[in-house]
């Protein structure tokens, strides 16, 4: 095993190697870290096929894309996500480094999309802001189906707007994705958490109630009642649930100006179709939400069955230090909702290699690697083998990577000037010539340019 050892310095070390096995002298080897996996073909593939129709929903809704980085001042979040949340209390990755900086690895992707809006001064642009990112995230949860320590999110930001419409916009976008990736059985639960005024008037009867029925609930409740009482209403604990449905619920508090912004958007959400059912508990487990939440479920996740949760955060960017910005968002659990996908069974995994091509003999090597960068160059995916083999083997070979032609040149074939084209599927063969393959292929695979 490698230790480390403390050199001359902060951040510096030296590293000892350890032998494993005394017999043997094996070196162990290193595995992943708990709580993150690598992704392989040919599942990355379906990973690519959802990233590109989050790319091609998106554009349609002229939403850019933004990329922040991974590594993030502490305070950010301490301040943006909330000091009594459970994400900045137990489940950050912080860290100081040579300078004595507090650093984190981002565990949200919402406050480094608002500090990037408010660094790069674009409110001065005009008009609304519209991003949207892809990538990695890192929260200490507990790794169970589905929940990663290292996870991935697509999320999307609207900077720039309070209105409404742009609250039901947005999920109509989302729910536009969710059906090009193949999820149509979903639940959208929507809700109000008021703004600072008519929650502070909540939150005051919130904290009577818990008074007296804390003592029941499980330790983090008892801890969040006297700390953030409305995170109590996210509890997942089911012996918690009874106690938390007789608590009041924050809709019947909201101020007229809230209650108008909430209808409206309720309105326009029936009037595009887009069926959804108000949740009055439904809360979002950080500090920054204002007005409109929304959460959509899968069934095809089980228990924990949340894909996606968002909403409105009125002052995120005056927490950050930035103008008076209104904003909406939402993320979805990618992980999540790969395993949404798989169950769909409407987008799946598949391997891209569209031929394999079997040479037989040194003189038929050259012609085949001049076939594979042709085909290559025109956007195929294709294979071969570098040594030489018999026919039985390389065609094995084409069989194992799953290839859906196989292209066979041998002497007769470079005499003749036509090689062998197997479709492995059907069996059925065509003799072409190398210049016609490619358009060949791409008909019947249905590739256009």
């Amino acid at each position: 095993m490698a230790n480390p050892r403390e050199a001359s310095g902060p951040g510096r070390f030296t590293w000892q190697i350890e032998a494993q096995d005394n017999v043997s002298n094996r070196v162990e080897p290193i595995r992943s870290v708990t709580g993150t996996r690598d992704l392989l073909p040919p599942d990355t593939s379906l990973w690519q096929r959802v990233e590109t129709e989050a790319h091609r929903v998106f554009a349609a809704y002229h939403y850019g894309e933004i990329r922040t980085p991974i590594l993030e001042e502490t305070a950010l979040f301490a301040r943006g996500v909330g000091t009594e949340t459970d994400i900045v209390m137990k489940e950050m990755y912080t860290f100081r480094d040579r300078d004595e900086d507090s650093l984190t690895l981002r565990p949200e992707a919402t406050a480094s999309v608002v500090r990037a809006y408010i660094e790069h001064s674009l409110y001065n642009i005009g008009g609304i802001q519209k991003l949207y990112y892809i990538g990695p995230m890192f929260r200490r949860e507990r790794p169970q189906k589905g929940r990663y320590r290292q996870f991935y999110q697509i999320g999307a930001e609207v900077l720039g707007s309070q209105n409404p419409l742009v609250d039901v916009e947005v999920i109509e976008m989302l729910v536009l994705f969710l059906g090009r990736v193949g999820i149509r059985e979903y639940q959208l639960l929507v809700n109000s958490v008021g703004c600072s005024s008519c929650r502070a008037a909540y939150l005051e009867s919130l904290r009577v109630a818990l008074q007296d029925a804390k003592a029941g609930m499980c330790v983090d409740c008892q801890r969040r009642a006297d700390t953030n009482p409305l995170r109590v209403l996210d509890c997942k604990v089911e012996a918690d649930q009874p106690i938390i449905e007789k608590l009041p619920m924050i809709i019947d508090h909201l101020d007229p100006e809230c209650r108008q912004h909430f209808e409206r958007v309720t309105s326009e959400l029936q009037a595009r179709g887009l069926a959804y059912q108000v949740t009055p508990r439904l809360v979002r487990g950080l500090d920054y939400y204002t007005r409109t939440t929304f959460e959509i479920t899968s069934g095809a996740l089980g228990a924990q069955n949340a894909l996606v949760g968002g909403g409105r955060y009125d002052g995120l960017s005056e927490m950050l230090g930035g103008p008076s910005t209104p904003g909406i968002g939402f993320s979805i659990g990618q992980d999540r909702l790969i395993l949404a996908v798989q169950a769909s069974a409407v987008i799946q995994s598949e391997n891209p290699l569209a031929a394999y091509i079997v040479w037989m003999g040194e003189p038929t090597l050259a012609p085949a690697l001049r076939l594979v960068r042709e085909l290559r160059a025109q956007g195929l995916s294709v294979e071969t083998n570098y040594d030489s083999m018999k026919i039985k083997k390389a065609m094995g070979n084409a069989n194992k990577l799953q290839a859906r032609f196989a292209i066979i040149i041998g002497e007769g074939e470079l005499a003749s000037g036509k090689y062998q084209v197997k479709n492995m599927a059907t069996s059925e063969q065509s003799e072409l010539e190398p210049s016609t393959i490619a358009e060949y292929m791409k008909d019947k695979l249905r590739i256009r340019n």
